[in-house]
């Protein structure tokens, strides 16, 4: 099988470790969200942004939100790739694609940045600078079909989180973590993959009981999220608490669309949201489960009306 041409920038490169796989047998979302963070940096390296992220930086690449296509799984000790390239570019922020592959040029998972140039301790928007905008010219590329969105929606406007409106909606607390001085990067706020990780951590709460009830005799359940949109709204800090909050927001055929709020406890403001289009499939046959109608019955009950990302 052909597949596209790499997109012009070489990024990330490595393989997936054991230790980054879940109950399912594959690389966890919070890893491929840390793969894409490295991709990231790199990105900035090409767009002659140096030490993007380093403690001396005085500009930086800020995370506003990502839209993720999980294409192909990856397992113990796969070989990926990534390769980015600018899709569009205005006076301070950018949008850009992170396309990672696996050996035989098989897409595996997509992401789609929408960034911001910013001063790295005010995170005050300036402009991009000469060299910048030469090399986002020589970058410049067209997402890629398999980058596209499919079942999630990234033109809606983001939603007005807080703990507030999260209790009044009736979304479920389903994980509650502290920001660790190791999951911080070198300029103090948490790294983007915690904020996967802290939801990938907490899930379990939502729909453990239900996938367990769900599954027949012999059938090994686990989750896999196909597709998300995250938005970032603040970075915590070492010491910073945070809460995960969340509800399914619609149930398809084979797939749940999720929708998970991340809140700072103390001050009821959000840090981000998260909304995820995953399904249930069977470890073994590694193929979707259809539930039932009864198992549908139940997990109906979960479902928070109006609750979005």
């Amino acid at each position: 099988m052909t597949h596209p041409a790499p997109l012009p920038a070489p990024l990330y490169q490595g393989s997936v470790n054991t230790w980054e796989c879940d109950d399912g047998g594959h690389l966890n979302v919070r890893f491929h969200f840390e793969r894409a963070f490295t991709g990231l940096a790199h990105m900035a390296r090409h767009l002659e942004i140096p030490h993007a992220f380093a403690e001396s930086a005085g500009s930086t690449l800020l995370a506003q939100e990502v839209h993720v296509r999980f294409i192909k799984e990856a397992r113990p000790g796969a070989p990926l790739i990534m390769h980015g390239g600018v899709v569009d570019i205005s006076e301070t922020e950018a949008t850009l694609c992170l396309d990672m592959r696996h050996h035989d040029g098989a897409p595996g998972t997509a992401f789609t940045f929408k960034v911001r140039h910013v001063e790295t301790r005010g995170l005050r928007s300036f402009p991009w600078s000469e060299r910048t905008k030469v090399a986002a010219k020589r970058l410049k590329c067209k997402l890629p079909e398999h980058a596209k969105p499919r079942s999630v929606d990234i033109t809606k406007a983001p939603a007005e989180i807080s703990l507030a409106n999260a209790s009044a909606l009736g979304a479920k607390r389903i994980g509650g973590a502290i920001v660790y001085p190791d999951q911080c990067d070198a300029l103090g706020r948490l790294r983007g993959e915690h904020f996967a990780g802290r939801i990938s951590d907490s899930v379990p709460n939502l729909l453990a009981p239900w996938r367990r009830a769900a599954t027949s005799e012999g059938v090994q359940p686990a989750g896999a999220v196909v597709e998300s949109r995250v938005v970032f709204r603040r970075f915590p800090r070492a010491g910073e608490l945070i809460e995960v909050h969340s509800g399914i927001a619609e149930i398809g055929e084979k797939t749940l669309r999720i929708v998970h709020w991340i809140i700072d406890p103390e001050t009821g403001a959000p840090w981000a949201s998260m909304e995820a289009v995953a399904l249930t499939f069977d470890v073994h046959t590694r193929k979707a489960l259809t539930p039932s109608a009864e198992a549908r019955a139940r997990v109906e009950q979960l479902v928070v009306p109006g609750l979005s990302v």
